[in-house]
């Protein structure tokens, strides 16, 4: 079972620092989370789908302090995004015209 909370801000702030590098990051991962923590909750009589449901066991039922458990716990992390010049794994470049660059004429009846 969970613990019970001895202060306000649980996780302590230092904690939640040392697992991302900014503060920026940290409110934008964690409010990331929270919001598909809330989209799980409201889908769950659909099914699951693709929404992972909270990877820890809480006492709260707000979606952001479940967020920061999770960052404390290390089940999320946060995952740079690839510089403008780096290739993506999906990215795939090509030399010639595209199909969907050339004109569309439509057929005539």
């Amino acid at each position: 079972m969970a613990e019970r909370r001895t202060s306000l801000m649980t996780p302590r702030m230092e904690s939640l620092l040392e697992r991302v590098d900014s503060k920026f990051t940290l409110v934008t991962l964690s409010a990331m989370r929270a919001r598909e923590s809330t989209d799980y909750y409201n889908r769950l009589g659909e099914g699951l789908g693709k929404i992972v449901p909270p990877q820890v066991n809480s006492v709260s039922r707000k979606p952001l302090s479940i967020s920061l458990e999770e960052i404390e716990a290390g089940k999320i992390e946060s995952v740079p995004l690839p510089e403008e010049g780096e290739e993506s794994e999906g990215t795939v470049e090509t030399d010639g015209p595209h199909e969907a660059d050339e004109p569309v004429v439509p057929a005539e009846a």
